[in-house]
């Protein structure tokens, strides 16, 4: 019978144990404004499987939780590169990133030096 009861108590913490699937990361992603957090938070949110995701303005960095069954980091990293922002992994190409606004592209010296400001 205490067989029985272990057995019962460690099949119930390893079923706990695995239900738990959402995994948290950050990974940078280059942008310089408000626009552009709400088109990279945007396109990983419509990610499938992607719970939360907020991005930094200053630090450029992207707090995920995402459903690991569901998708992985190289996903959404393609998912944000489509919208024209490049990941330390994925780059966007030409295309996406002349997609974005004017005031938006990052790669550029002097908006970087526009946005500056804004930053403080």
């Amino acid at each position: 019978m205490k067989q029985l009861i272990t057995l019962t108590v460690m099949l119930i913490g390893m079923v706990a144990f695995s239900q738990n699937k959402n995994a948290k990361q950050t990974i940078e992603v280059d942008g310089v404004c408000m626009m552009c957090k709400e088109r990279i938070e945007k396109a990983a949110i419509r990610t499938k499987g992607v719970k939360s995701a907020i991005w930094n303005v200053k630090t450029h960095e992207l707090k995920l939780i995402f459903d690991e069954r569901k998708t992985n980091i190289e996903t959404i990293s393609k998912k944000i590169a489509s919208v024209g922002h490049d990941t330390k992994t994925i780059k966007a190409t030409e295309e996406q990133y002349n997609s974005v606004h004017p005031c938006c592209r990052y790669r550029d010296d002097d908006v970087k030096k526009d946005h500056e400001n804004e930053k403080d």
